[in-house]
């Protein structure tokens, strides 16, 4: 009996094998965004072959669509977001090859929700994770709070982040995702 049961146990190990290691870029490191701009705003923010953008141009202004490095001075995380303070634009990150699950850590204003949104290659959505509220530090002394949301999907093309009203942000800390193993080499 436990032979029967031994290859129903390993095909799940075997498939989680099948994709390739975690992929993570850690925004703690200007250079991330800074080798991609001449200042500490830029319409896109390409590292490890990830393009980020927002994901749309903005609507209520002519100026363009920034992303910019923002640091927590009390705290000493960095994270990217979207420029747009007065109006709440989803970023994007776009993968050079489809990819198996993404998680972001990420930290933001006070009680600001955050929603991460998984698309296939023809726009539709695959898998959302959404938190009401960021959560709060319980003193000032305190450090920030992180948090993380995660998607998974056969094939993620690209992922958004969004939830800040006007005036809040969220600033993604680091984003890790597993790529989707060459289709060739099976």
């Amino acid at each position: 009996m436990k032979r029967r049961l031994a290859p129903l146990v390993l095909l799940p190990l075997l498939a989680a094998a099948a994709d390739a290691p975690a992929v993570v870029i850690d925004f703690e490191d200007a250079t991330v965004l800074l080798e991609n701009a001449r200042s500490n705003r830029a319409e896109q923010v390409v590292a490890n072959g990830v393009v980020f953008k927002l994901a749309h141009a903005p609507r209520k202004s002519k100026g363009k669509g920034m992303l910019t490095y923002f640091a927590h001075l009390p705290s000493g995380h960095k994270g990217l977001v979207s420029a747009m303070a007065l109006e709440a634009i989803p970023v994007q990150a776009v993968f050079p090859k489809p990819v198996s699950s993404v998680t972001v850590a990420a930290w933001g204003s006070t009680a600001v929700p955050a929603v991460l949104e998984a698309f296939d290659a023809d726009g539709k959505v695959v898998d959302r994770a959404q938190l009401d509220a960021a959560p709060r530090r319980k003193s000032p002394g305190d450090p920030v709070p992180i948090f993380q949301l995660s998607v998974k999907g056969p094939r993620i093309a690209y992922v958004q982040w969004s939830g800040p009203r006007p005036g809040e942000y969220l600033a993604v800390d680091e984003i890790r995702y597993v790529p989707v193993a060459d289709e060739s080499s099976r």
